[in-house]
């Protein structure tokens, strides 16, 4: 099969969250599989080249039709990691991704527009005809729009979408401005309730909306996430939409890399260990101590590992600090805020905290101190307020650190509380769930992870092993998604 992916992120070369890792890892599981796979992205100014390699000009002449104009771009392709990517570089004064940044500037709407338009405009020219084109998140959203209003007129008829939704919290919300742009135009007919108009704002688009209606398959990145987005108001405004079309859409739990994440070949840390060597992770604990200057003792190490913000339930991550110190753990914390109330807090907190020799806040991120953590700590938690499918959880697993988590989104798919999951067969339980977002129900979980872990050392190191066990690979994943491309091609 002949898949094309359309994104504006793919890991390592661009990456501002999970997406990007998604992009990358479904790409590489579909080659494994045997089939062909490209991806089109943009062409920033700050995106990592150093993970690029052969990058040269494939495609010289691509107009994309702007306005009644047209903008001259260049396609370069070059190989990320082995999957063969085309990075699209408009040569105009709007400088759409000449910007240091990937995302967060005033017209991102019209950035990621455009983008989408010169993605389809490529394949047409270019005569490429892939069976599928997946699609992802709201910056992605008009490529089924576009396609099956205006390029299957000119030869792309037999195209399918799937579209993933990743976060539905941002939907990319434009003007009748992003109409004439395009080339789409009729403003009565996109503005109708049935197409793009947003649900709440009669005088928006919403570009998601439109990628939910217009493509073939719909996807999130977890079952429950689904029901969520379905049925609460984690849809962020969409639920009707997503019940007009529940007949295609689905929630399919991500995967995790365990070629990158996996203590029996990981480079970043010092002692490689396997689930019948589980004795050696003491070595990366103490490693990890040495590294953060954390005093050599006889307690847990409890971790954090996220941003800090609203989403990741940063109250109760605040919290989780002190109640660990409390009940005689240690805690690590690794992670950037997004707000700057929050970065100030927590910088607070760091300077209150920084002697004390239980505890380590390393504000920012550190790809190569995150291995190491993973590797090193006895717990991890996750408190999210809500939480689409969720990577900390599933390399916690691997590594043999107990994840203590909130019971939403992706969590509820991969955790299953060792005390209480009567769904669960003991042997296959693997953590600890809380469901309520205040500071009781935090502790409860907490409370029995590092009780169980002081008072029945050998039941923790049976519960870490059970996590272990599990496969969350993209091997599943990817099946499944194959699944629903070949669903898609037979309508």
């Amino acid at each position: 099969m002949y898949i094309v992916q359309i994104a504006s992120e793919c890991a390592p070369v661009i990456k501002a969250g999970g997406l990007g890792d998604v992009v990358y890892g479904l790409s590489r599981e579909l080659e494994i599989r045997g089939n062909c796979v490209e991806i089109i992205l943009p062409k920033y100014d700050c995106m990592r080249y150093d993970h690029i390699w052969g990058l040269h000009e494939a495609y010289q002449e691509l107009w994309v039709p702007w306005y009644g104009a047209a903008i001259h771009c260049s396609v370069y392709c070059g190989w990320v990691h082995g999957r063969v990517c085309f990075f699209i570089e408009p040569h105009s004064q709007d400088n759409f991704f000449d910007r240091g940044c990937y995302y967060g500037c005033d017209d991102d709407n019209m950035r990621f527009a455009f983008f989408n338009k010169a993605a389809l405009e490529f394949l047409l020219q270019s005569n490429k005809r892939p069976d599928i084109i997946h699609c992802h998140d709201w910056q992605t959203g008009l490529v089924p729009v576009m396609l099956f209003e205006i390029y299957k007129y000119h030869g792309m008829e037999n195209q399918r979408v799937c579209y993933t939704i990743h976060n539905f919290k941002h939907q990319g919300i434009a003007g009748v401005d992003t109409l004439w742009a395009t080339g789409l135009n009729q403003e009565a007919y996109y503005f109708d309730y049935d197409r793009l108009r947003d649900n709440f704002n009669p005088f928006a688009l919403n570009y998601m909306k439109g990628g939910i209606v217009y493509s073939n398959a719909v996807t999130t990145v977890s079952p429950h996430h689904a029901w969520e987005a379905h049925y609460t108001e984690v849809g962020c405004g969409l639920s009707h939409t997503l019940h007009l079309h529940q007949d295609k859409f689905r929630g399919l739990l991500n995967g995790i890399d365990y070629d990158f994440w996996n203590p029996e070949v990981d480079r970043y840390i010092p002692h490689h260990y396997t689930p019948d060597t589980l004795d050696i992770k003491a070595k990366n604990k103490q490693a990890l101590r040495e590294r953060l200057l954390l005093r050599e003792t006889d307690k847990p190490i409890v971790a954090y590992i996220g941003r800090l913000d609203t989403q990741k339930g940063v109250h109760l991550v605040h919290h989780a600090i002190y109640y660990a110190l409390e009940k005689g753990a240690q805690f690590v914390l690794l992670g950037s805020a997004t707000e700057s109330r929050i970065n100030a807090h927590f910088w607070h907190e760091k300077s209150f905290l920084n002697e004390n020799p239980d505890c380590h806040l390393e504000l920012g991120f550190n790809e190569e101190l995150s291995h190491l953590i993973y590797a090193g700590s006895d717990m991890m938690v996750v408190p999210s307020n809500y939480e689409p499918c969720g990577l900390t959880q599933m390399i916690s697993l691997k590594y043999g650190t107990v994840p203590i988590v909130r019971s939403v989104g992706g969590l509820v798919n991969t955790i299953f509380d060792r005390d209480y999951d009567e769904n669960t067969p003991p042997e296959k339980r693997n953590g600890y769930m809380f469901h309520h977002t205040d500071f009781h129900a935090l502790e409860s979980a907490m409370d029995r992870a590092i009780g169980l872990w002081y008072n029945s050392p050998k039941a923790f190191r049976q519960l870490a092993l059970q996590g272990m066990e599990y496969d969350y690979s993209w091997n599943n994943p990817g099946g499944n998604y194959l699944a629903i491309y070949d669903c898609i091609r037979a309508t």
